[in-house]
């Protein structure tokens, strides 16, 4: 899987043999490095703090061209109740008149483990427009990855499955923003390789490497910059390396994939975050969310369907009298057409309720009567009352 390089990167992807075809996990699965497990380990919350913050650099072709921009946000949030890290990256601009670009989001754990990622890409060809998206969700039984490429007309879909002791040290590309963050502030381990993913999704090494620190010039001032090399080792094509540069504090400044004529580039030097002074969190508009191209919320909610329907069926079945109570009902609310319809079922219903006790249909005849002297055989009466004292 292709990092977020700059839109020169995507403008030149095609559709590999690898990724037409499903693809299966090889015998022997390469592995990270012990600093790698030990340094991921060794993370507590400290280690994060003034790292929640957002970076905006612009895209230039070798003659300084301006081509894009690329920013990058990070923010703590919670999600299915565990504080996680919301990280959310984008890259997009034109080259040659072609639009293009790449997105990543994804949700990373403390530990700066994937638990979900989506990651975007497209070329807006006129005649031959390309959209790939992979992506990578923790389950129970360990990651699931899938991928969908739509060149043309032509739609390929892959998936793989991988264990937990297979993945462990895994650094997706949402999380290796965050983790070049943590090496600015800690350190690079002298031999840390982690486990990543090629743009054929095969499972491979990716070695970190500290650069020596240089000037750079921003916004015509020289600040000293610290470099990370972050190379992919991929199985199926040669090795691919990007070099990053960062403000003291884990502001990128630089970005570049080396062979590239195109390069990210910091324009405004931003505010340094004083140690008292806790960063501001971005802000961010809220985002309609269209379930319907989340490939897996719409499988869900296709399977949550199926089953509401095959169970609501079953019980009808097992109930004809509900079919024929409703069907009464109906029929006698439309002959009397009451104004106040729920008072008008309350009423209706209540009758075939067993806990509720039946009024008495003499109700009406046992009311006094509004004219007591009226009646006309008081001589009855009389006697009744003779007969209750005992003197009869």
């Amino acid at each position: 899987m292709s990092a977020i390089t700059g839109i020169s990167q995507i403008s030149s992807v095609t559709l590999s043999s690898a990724e037409q075809a499903q693809q299966a996990p090889p015998a022997e699965l390469p592995k990270a490095s012990e600093d790698c497990i030990l340094f991921l380990e060794n993370i507590d919350d400290d280690d994060y703090k003034y790292l929640m913050f957002g970076d905006s650099l612009v895209t230039v072709s070798d003659t300084g061209r301006e081509l894009g921009e690329f920013t990058v946000t990070i923010e703590p949030v919670k999600r299915d109740e565990q504080h996680v890290f919301l990280i959310h990256a984008n890259s997009h601009g034109a080259i040659d008149g072609v639009p293009c670009g790449t997105s990543i989001t994804a949700y990373v754990s403390k530990k700066l483990e994937t638990i979900e990622q989506q990651h975007h890409e497209y070329v807006k060809l006129e005649n031959h427009p390309l959209d790939r998206k992979t992506f990578i969700v923790k389950q129970d039984d360990g990651f699931v990855i899938n991928r969908v490429i739509t060149q043309g007309e032509d739609v390929q879909r892959t998936a793989q499955t991988y264990k937990f002791d297979d993945m462990a040290g895994f650094i997706s590309e949402g999380s290796n923003l965050l983790l070049q963050r943590l090496f600015i502030k800690k350190g690079v381990p002298d031999l840390f390789e982690c486990l990543s993913f090629d743009s054929d999704l095969n499972l491979c090494t990716a070695p970190y490497r500290a650069l020596e620190e240089r000037k750079q010039i921003v916004d015509n001032q020289d600040i000293v910059v610290h470099g990370i090399e972050r190379t992919i080792n991929s199985i199926s094509d040669l090795p691919t390396t990007w070099q990053s540069y960062f403000t003291k504090d884990g502001h990128l400044t630089n970005r570049v994939q080396v062979g590239s004529p195109v390069t990210m580039r910091l324009t405004r030097v931003p505010t340094p975050i004083e140690p008292d002074e806790e960063p501001e969190k971005p802000t961010f508009g809220k985002q309609p969310l269209n379930w319907e191209e989340d490939m897996e919320m719409y499988s869900k909610f296709l399977d949550r369907k199926e089953q509401l329907v095959n169970d609501h069926t079953v019980y009808m079945k097992k109930h004809p009298e509900l079919k024929a109570l409703l069907a009464d009902f109906t029929q006698f609310l439309l002959l009397r057409k009451p104004d106040d319809v729920i008072s008008f079922a309350a009423d209706y219903f209540s009758s075939f309720s067993t806990t509720m006790k039946s009024a008495s249909p003499y109700l009406k005849s046992a009311e006094p009567t509004m004219f007591p002297m009226s009646r006309t055989n008081t001589k009855i009466e009389k006697l009744a009352q003779v007969k209750a004292s005992g003197n009869l």
